[in-house]
């Protein structure tokens, strides 16, 4: 399977998926703000990352004003914020085969 998750609204998406064609080379498009992100589709990018803070951004705006910064966080913890809030989903996240490409830099998709 050939699937990037990713924000619409976002500028750095918007380029990459621009950059690698992906809507011209057939790859599925999931917009996790539209479309929520299912616990077996985070458990599945678990499986090829590794861990849920792989996949976890930091950079979301609710991180601070959730006090999240002042926490120490468990996997459990990381999994359950992603569920919750579409934003703390490190982006895009793409998977093709057996292999995860996490972040908003060309040379990872």
């Amino acid at each position: 399977m050939n699937k990037i998750y990713h924000l619409s609204t976002c500028n750095t998406c918007k380029k990459i998926l621009e950059e690698i064609k992906a809507k011209e080379r057939g790859i599925e498009l999931q917009d996790i703000k539209t479309e929520k992100i299912t616990p077996a589709q985070l458990d599945e990018m678990h499986a090829l990352s590794g861990s849920y803070e792989a996949l976890f951004s930091r950079r979301s705006q609710k991180y601070r004003p959730m006090g999240l910064h002042e926490k120490t966080l468990t996997e459990k913890d990381y999994r359950d914020l992603i569920l919750e809030e579409y934003s703390f989903l490190k982006r895009p996240v793409g998977i093709a085969g057996d292999r995860i490409y996490i972040g908003a830099e060309v040379k990872n998709m």
